[in-house]
């Protein structure tokens, strides 16, 4: 017989590594703790007939092999839908990505000069050792766009000031956008910002992301495999005598229930699976794990009428006098997400820490702060409101702090040579700011190696753009971390 799986977290990993397993005949149980949802962060939370995504998930993959598994498992309910995502910056919106020229311009005269200003100021004398984030983008842009483009929104996102953000991860992830550049190509006779476009459309299920999701567990249960809702794993104990796992979970009721198995696929965070080893990690694995960190965050839906005030996917807010981020209009990401046509529904975005001030604030406050938001945004007016609902999200994004790559290698090493059998996958498992598609990719290698019974597949190479490298070189990306915030240099 087949050896057996147990997969820690319903994601689209944890889902993906079962799917591809039972599929070919392998046995393999899912242990998810939500009671009513798969799909973790891509799940889509329903509402008295509302469905709204968690995050906003767009489906484009540079992988064939992705796209396919989509198809596959949802052959016949994807949209596709035009993209859009701009910037709302003091009452007018602006292209994202960000095209200067433009931005020049609906700035207004006044405003502008002074841009262009401080861009010249900051090319005549710029910072030649610029050590973080706001260092860097004012060379580029000037301070003056800086804080009206870049600032506000990076610090909501992170929870960190841009001058303790490296400036090594703005050369990353502002990529292609010249001023000087943009400016020029815009008053050629052909026009153009001369920035390179991104998609102009994307896949989006009918009914949202978790639409695939519930899709790939009921095959996974009609392929022979188990997925159980409302099972907490509290603790991996692993015998080196028979060389078998044992997962213990427990229910909202407290009752505990024993997994056996050869392999343990885990998408959960690594901080708490580390927690979870029996025998007990040695203290190198402990304080590596100890010290990963999260940023988490929440989402205010507000059900309202329709007054079309935005038709975009999402629009990023860069006002500190507001909490919020991001804002999604789930009417845009498509239309069946929305049971009256007459009514649209905004997810309000706010990124946070479990256990701070926003995080522990009750429903009712959230409702009331994302409302006056709203308004004072002049993106909807109280008497529209008809309801609303909070949905909270812990760990959200794996925090890449100086040391989290060391603390990750600690980690990946003390598993592989005392905990044979465990393979991390997804954006939690292996503490990677991965997209779906990416985790996805880290899940079908690692399915591929289980049922090989060798290491044909290192998922830790699949790189952001959701490809696998055999061999990682330094210019190929094939580590596989995105670009996100590190600590800027002192």
């Amino acid at each position: 017989m087949p050896p057996s799986t147990i997969v820690i977290g319903a994601g689209p990993a944890g889902l993906t590594a079962a799917y591809s397993l039972s599929r070919h005949g392998y046995p393999v149980t899912v242990l998810e703790a939500d009671p009513q949802y798969v799909g973790g962060i891509s799940r889509t939370v329903r509402y008295k007939g509302f469905h709204f995504d968690i995050g906003g998930h767009r489906f484009f993959s540079k992988s064939e092999r992705i796209e396919s598994l989509w198809r596959e498992i949802l052959p016949n309910d994807f949209l596709e839908r035009p993209r859009s995502s701009r910037i709302f910056y003091n009452g007018k919106f602006f292209a994202y990505p960000l095209k200067p020229f433009q931005a020049l311009v609906d700035l207004g005269v006044f405003e502008s000069v002074h841009c262009v200003l401080s861009y010249l100021r900051a090319r005549l004398s710029p910072n030649p050792n610029p050590r973080n984030f706001e260092e860097w983008v004012t060379n580029e842009f000037g301070a003056r766009l800086y804080r009206i483009f870049f600032k506000t929104y990076t610090e909501k996102v992170w929870g960190m000031a841009c001058t303790d953000i490296s400036a090594d991860w703005a050369a990353q992830r502002i990529k292609g956008v010249s001023l000087r550049s943009a400016v020029l190509s815009a008053l050629r006779p052909s026009g153009g910002s001369g920035i390179k476009s991104l998609i102009s459309t994307f896949h989006y299920p009918r009914l949202g992301p978790g639409m695939l999701w519930d899709a790939c567990a009921s095959a996974i249960r009609d392929q022979g495999g188990e997925v159980v809702l409302g099972q907490t794993v509290t603790d991996l104990r692993f015998d080196r005598d028979t060389q078998q796992w044992t997962v213990g979970s427990v229910d909202a009721a407290g009752v505990r229930t024993e997994h056996v198995a050869q392999h343990v696929v885990s998408s959960a965070a690594l901080r708490e699976v580390v927690g979870a080893l029996q025998p007990q990690p040695s203290a190198r694995l402990q304080h590596a794990a100890s010290a990963l960190a999260y940023r988490d965050f929440l989402t205010v839906a507000v059900i309202l009428r329709d007054r079309q005030r935005f038709a975009d996917n999402w629009i990023y807010v860069h006002d500190d006098a507001v909490k919020v981020g991001r804002i999604q209009n789930f009417k845009s990401w498509s239309p069946e997400m929305i049971p009256d046509p007459s009514l649209t529904c905004y997810g309000l975005e706010y990124f946070c820490f479990e256990g701070d001030g926003l995080w522990t604030s009750d429903d009712a406050a959230l409702t009331e702060r994302a409302i006056s938001e709203l308004e004072r945004l002049g993106l909807a007016e109280r008497a529209d409101v008809i309801d609303s609902c909070v949905v909270r999200q812990k760990k959200a994004y794996p925090v890449y702090d100086d040391a989290y790559a060391t603390h990750v290698q600690v980690i990946r090493e003390e598993l592989s040579a005392h905990y044979p059998g465990l393979h991390l996958v997804g954006r939690n498992g292996m503490h990677k700011y991965n997209n779906q598609d990416h985790a996805m990719m880290t899940a079908l290698l690692t399915a591929e190696n289980i049922m090989a019974d060798a290491l044909v597949h290192d998922p830790w190479q699949v790189n952001e753009d959701a490809e696998y490298h055999e061999e990682a070189t330094a210019s190929s990306g094939a580590s596989g971390l995105r670009s996100v915030p590190q600590r800027a240099q002192r």
